[in-house]
């Protein structure tokens, strides 16, 4: 369990401090609430962006990473389509440079000419690499695009084509700063040895007097039930073909999420599941496997997915794909195996309670979900879950009229 203690300053800044009385290290996340699920379909790609820009120094310090190397720290950041993360460990003893370093970029980051410029380069230049030139790169693009419609979730946090990043002028890199990088925007989480009412007075300190500008966030818009079966082949200069099968599922809040987490753990959870047991080792269909759900926060997808054994037909891929999943319908589902996944659940559950920057990360991301008892519930929602259930999900989830077959075929 994670004990933590939580304020909310008045410019809106969430706050939620955990004393982990085991390490020396202090660690500090900051989480904003801007993914790719806030950008508008004529300019994505802009929170990728700024998780570089964020990175090019502010007005008060010119290179971010050297004030944190040399109070003996390490710093990272990554984005996803729902929020953009922060994250510093370093000494506790240091605790105020991580502090004082976030709180200057919240608000006085160096949005120059040149190293706006500088940061498109690199964004396109990674585009074009991870997903342009890369085999396979845009096959996870062109799944999104065919699963939503409406939702931003139709894009990958890079964007839909680096001409949208190539494009944006200096006023839209400025608007998207103002909108998102403030406090009632962010959740900072830490972690530390030190007493909690410390922490946070040491965060209200560097933070308390950063003003909450910006206009209003733009609802994001609801995806339409899917009501037909939707295919897309393609051919590539790939080695395999891969036959890929999406289903829409619930939003992060919603039981569904830990139905369709537990299902993809059944089917896919290592080298002794099901999908691998039956369909590499004993069929010998595909030469990989895997079963995944994209945990989004709002409703978001159950994928199947495995790559050809030269001898297979499309036909036989997919018969077998869908044979699994109608025998999670069938409740085919012995006590050992679904014991067995709930034990791992509840085990990867505490081994991340145990490093203190997950510690961090954990308190900001459910803050973010806007359910907290969720930092310590899972675990018995996990345990709680019965081969009905599953059942249920299963046969409401995985329909023809609900499914997004990607056909990625090999040339």
């Amino acid at each position: 369990m994670i004990k933590y203690k939580e304020v909310i300053l008045p410019n809106g800044l969430q706050i939620l401090v955990n004393r982990d009385h085991a390490s020396k290290l202090a660690a500090v996340n900051i989480l904003y609430k801007v993914g790719a699920r806030n950008e508008s379909e004529h300019k994505t790609g802009f929170a990728h962006l700024f998780e570089h820009l964020m990175f090019r120094g502010t007005h008060n310090v010119p290179d971010f990473d050297t004030p944190v190397q040399m109070a003996c720290g390490e710093n990272n950041a990554f984005t996803t389509n729902d929020y953009t993360n922060f994250y510093i460990t370093l000494p506790k003893e240091n605790i105020a440079t991580a502090l004082w370093l976030e709180s200057d970029r919240m608000r006085n980051l160096n949005l120059s000419a040149e190293a706006c410029e500088a940061e498109k380069q690199v964004v396109i230049e990674e585009f074009k690499q991870r997903y342009l030139n890369q085999p396979y790169g845009d096959e996870l693009l062109l799944l999104r695009d065919m699963c939503y419609k409406v939702h931003p979730y139709r894009w990958a946090t890079i964007g839909i084509s680096p001409e949208h990043i190539e494009r944006a002028t200096m006023e839209d890199v400025k608007n998207f700063y103002d909108l998102h990088y403030r406090p009632s925007r962010a959740i900072l989480s830490i972690s530390a040895d030190m007493p909690e009412d410390e922490m946070i007075a040491l965060a209200t300190e560097y933070f308390a007097d950063i003003e909450d500008v910006g206009g209003d966030i733009a609802p994001v818009p609801e995806e339409p039930k899917q009501c037909e079966p939707r295919r897309l082949e393609v051919e590539r200069d790939v080695p395999a073909t891969d036959v890929t099968i999406a289903f829409h599922m619930g939003d992060r809040l919603s039981r569904d999420f830990f139905f369709g987490d537990l299902a993809s753990d059944l089917l896919a959870g290592g080298e002794s599941s099901r999908l691998v047991n039956r369909l590499v080792k004993e069929r010998g269909l595909f030469s990989s496997v895997n079963a995944y759900i994209t945990g989004s926060l709002d409703a978001g997808l159950f994928i199947i997915k495995g790559r050809l054994m030269p001898s297979t037909t499309v036909e036989d891929a997919e018969a077998a794909l869908w044979g699994e999943l109608n025998d999670l319908k069938a409740g085919n589902i012995s006590d050992y195996e679904l014991e067995k996944v709930k034990n791992k659940f509840e085990a990867n559950i505490l081994m991340g309670e145990i490093n203190i920057m997950n510690k961090a990360m954990n308190l900001g991301f459910y803050a973010m979900t806007g359910d907290l008892s969720l930092l310590n519930g899972e675990a018995a929602i996990f345990r709680s879950i019965t081969r009905q259930e599953i059942m249920t999900f299963a046969t409401e989830c995985f329909t023809l009229n609900n499914s997004s077959t990607l056909i990625y075929r090999a040339k």
